[in-house]
């Protein structure tokens, strides 16, 4: 496995040269999904701004959402990483939980390039369509933008934080090994294996060992797709060179335990881990103004 610098060979990548398939974010749920549950969770905006945002990058904008307290300046920023859906009604809820917890959130659609995700209903289509063909390099630049956004608009990335949830839980392991800006990342089962290809030439478990802030892991315990020793084989590399990696694994949780709009959810375990990574991220320099 390569450097982390890697990354510098990719900057030329093909994809970059086409034009922006997603303008604006998916309105509502993501069409991957029959329907929303009822128990999905409904934000209000009440305190808090929030909407669409375009992040500047080389070519164009890619669509964001972003989330922040209505009153003030200076927020501590949380760049929250997407499913494999999209910026849909789910990730846009998840930035306005945090607004009202007193950060500048932003969800950045990085897929924008490649394909419409508010047009795909099919995950196979979505997963071999779209998001193996996204490059890691992309998403590492891409991210950065998201952060340069964040500053300029009301934010403090002296405390950045970073969070995901499954595809966006495995960028959050590279993020956090990748920017020396990160103060603290937490990944909601991010996968920590799988196959690496050219433009995607690592797992979150060959960065394990580089991570550059504290890693707080929230797992399933009958997650079916990511294997809990896979995960404590992860966090044991990471340990091994003196990187804070904390992982809690909740027994009975499926993959998906935090999406409130599937019938993956589980409120208690959703609950405690957002929990968790509010204490986490105050205990690492991310907390939010007094």
């Amino acid at each position: 496995m390569n450097d982390i610098n890697e990354y510098q060979g990719l900057r030329d990548y093909p994809l970059a040269r086409r034009g922006f398939m997603m303008t604006s974010l998916i309105s509502g749920f993501t069409l991957a999904t029959e329907r929303a549950e009822a128990q999905a969770l409904q934000t209000d905006t009440t305190g808090i701004e929030a909407g669409e945002a375009q992040i500047p990058v080389p070519g164009g904008s890619l669509p964001g959402y972003f989330a922040r307290p209505a009153k003030g300046t200076k927020f501590p920023v949380i760049i929250v990483n997407e499913e494999i859906f999209g910026v849909h009604e789910y990730i846009k809820d998840v930035c306005r939980r945090l607004a009202k917890a007193g950060y500048l959130a932003v969800a950045t659609e990085y897929y924008a390039r490649i394909g419409d995700l508010s047009k795909m209903s099919d995950v196979k289509q979505i997963i071999a369509d779209v998001i193996s063909k996204e490059p890691d390099a992309q998403y590492m630049d891409d991210a950065e933008a998201t952060v340069a956004w964040a500053a300029v608009n009301k934010g403090d990335t002296n405390r950045l934080g970073v969070t995901g949830f499954c595809r966006g839980g495995r960028m959050s392991w590279l993020f956090a090994a990748h920017s020396p800006k990160v103060k603290a990342a937490v990944a909601w089962y991010g996968p920590v294996g799988g196959q690496p290809s050219p433009i995607q030439p690592a797992t979150a478990t060959d960065y394990a060992d580089r991570l550059r802030c504290p890693l707080l892991g929230l797992y399933g315990g009958q997650d079916q797709g990511i294997p809990v020793d896979a995960v404590k084989a992860a966090q044991a590399k990471a340990k091994a060179a003196h990187k804070q990696v904390e992982i809690v694994i909740y027994p009975d949780a499926p993959h998906g335990f935090h999406a409130d709009y599937r019938p993956s959810y589980r409120k208690d375990a959703a609950e405690d881990g957002w929990k968790r990574m509010l204490a986490f991220f105050k205990q690492n320099g991310v907390a939010p103004n007094a």
